[in-house]
């Protein structure tokens, strides 16, 4: 884990209270592309949503005026916070993670008042406003900050598939531009329709760059027997790119579901067994190159064209996924009895399992995916019409839209291929499950006794 300098600021006032806020949050991790740190933080202080929509990149800012604090996040980035209880006054700790928030309050002294479920998530999408007035502490306030418009595009699939992966092109671009050119760049690739829109697009920017495409590599998990490496060979051969593939090997008896929620801090069962995937490749990755820094992903690609089984959840119906705002990246959303205030919801809360092995083993992550611009593109798809509330139609769309955008992008065709979860593609299910109890009732227990 990286060390962070923490910042105090504190407020002193004769005979009121005296709230203090310590942030533990990597100023270094914000990657915003049209203002500086400052600028940033002064829209997020300023608690107008449009002010703080415009910020454009990868962000978890606090800002602070008297006893008033505000925060917000983009998607990939997770941000915590506790309030402790101090005789002088409150103290907020903010952190992108647990142990983060535990290990500042054990310094202090505070440990007393911890347990991982009274910690905090900012939901992504909102700005979070706390008034540090001591006993009892308010509720906090949550402004949504980004609102897309549903069903705004026409149903011509072409036109979608432009807009959606030129979306995903111009995010790329911009991440491109800030890296320095002789960086190396990996893709974790699977050969899905995800990862493989995000090599192909990446490929294809470099290369409007005048980039040299030797710098790019397509790293596939391959635990020996599973269906992803053949799946990544396939793809890559058919457009004559075979040669960027890598395999990265791994042993099944390596996975550590200890480790994982460990690193993770989450205990949701699917997300526990993709994570696990995420720090096997990442693992690979960091002992064949000390060195490599930066990696690009598929992650939020599903949600956003609604691309789960909705057979899974005995709480969905089709009808509640095209219907309902974001449903796949916020959850059931800010105020409803289902929010978790301590995790959020949806890929707000999940994608933990992409954040957490590339921190730990020190990448700089990006998934193009979760930007705003992307996700606005897709709420934009009138879904209802497009599929006439069938499941079946709901599934084939994503590789329709995809291919189609790929294609009047890049010109090169996408193959398309049966969705399949990381974690099941890098290793048949039936093998997994012997290395994983797959409850998430024993997963909670084993996270919550790291702080008994």
């Amino acid at each position: 884990m990286i060390e962070i300098a923490t910042k105090f600021l504190e407020t002193p006032i004769m005979n009121e209270y005296i709230e203090r806020v310590v942030d533990l949050l990597d100023p270094s991790l914000n990657q915003i592309h049209n203002l500086s740190l400052d600028e940033a933080r002064q829209r997020v202080l300023s608690g107008k949503p449009e002010a703080v929509r415009e910020i454009d990149g990868s962000f978890a800012l606090l800002a602070r005026e008297g006893k008033t604090v505000r925060m917000a996040r983009s998607m990939d980035r997770p941000m915590r916070y506790f309030l402790a209880k101090r005789a002088e006054g409150p103290a907020l700790i903010v952190a992108d993670r647990i142990d983060a928030i535990f290990n500042q309050l054990k310094a202090e002294g505070l440990h007393g008042q911890f347990h991982p479920s009274y910690t905090r998530m900012v939901p992504a999408h909102y700005v979070v406003e706390i008034q540090l007035i001591g006993c009892p502490d308010p509720d906090p306030t949550y402004t949504r900050y980004f609102m897309p418009q549903r069903n705004s595009l026409s149903t011509d699939l072409n036109d979608i598939g432009r807009r959606y992966i030129g979306a995903l092109a111009d995010e790329i671009a911009k991440w491109l531009k800030r890296m320095p050119s002789h960086e190396p760049i990996g893709v974790a690739f699977s050969g899905g329709i995800d990862s493989g829109a995000v090599f192909l697009v990446t490929y294809h920017v470099m290369r409007q760059f005048g980039l040299s495409p030797a710098r790019l590599k397509a790293f596939t998990l391959n635990f020996g027997d599973g269906p992803d490496y053949q799946q990544a060979r396939e793809f890559l051969g058919r457009l004559n790119l075979g040669l960027f593939l890598e395999p990265i090997e791994a042993d099944l008896a390596s996975l550590d579901i200890a480790e994982t929620l460990r690193v993770m801090e989450d205990y949701k069962p699917l997300d526990v067994e993709c994570a696990s995937m995420g720090l096997a490749l990442c693992r690979g990755i960091r002992a064949r190159y000390p060195q490599w820094k930066y990696l690009v992903d598929g992650d939020g690609g599903d949600e956003n064209l609604k691309d789960y089984p909705i057979e899974e959840n005995p709480e969905l119906t089709i009808r509640s996924v095209v219907n309902n705002l974001m449903l796949y990246q916020e959850g059931w959303g800010v105020g409803r009895i289902k929010h978790s205030l301590t995790y959020s919801g949806g890929l707000s809360r999940s994608y933990l399992r992409t954040y957490a092995p590339a921190r730990h083993f020190g990448f700089a992550g990006f998934s193009p995916f979760t930007r705003p611009n992307v996700i606005e593109v897709a709420e934009g798809i009138p879904f209802t019409t497009l599929t006439d509330m069938s499941v079946e139609k709901l599934y084939a769309l994503k590789g329709e839209i995809v291919s189609r955008g790929v294609k009047a992008v890049t010109g090169l065709d996408l193959p398309v291929f049966t969705k399949r979860r990381f974690q099941h593609g890098a290793v048949p299910v039936e093998r997994l499950r012997q290395r994983t109890s797959g409850e998430e009732s024993e997963y909670r227990k084993q996270f919550l006794s790291l702080y008994s």
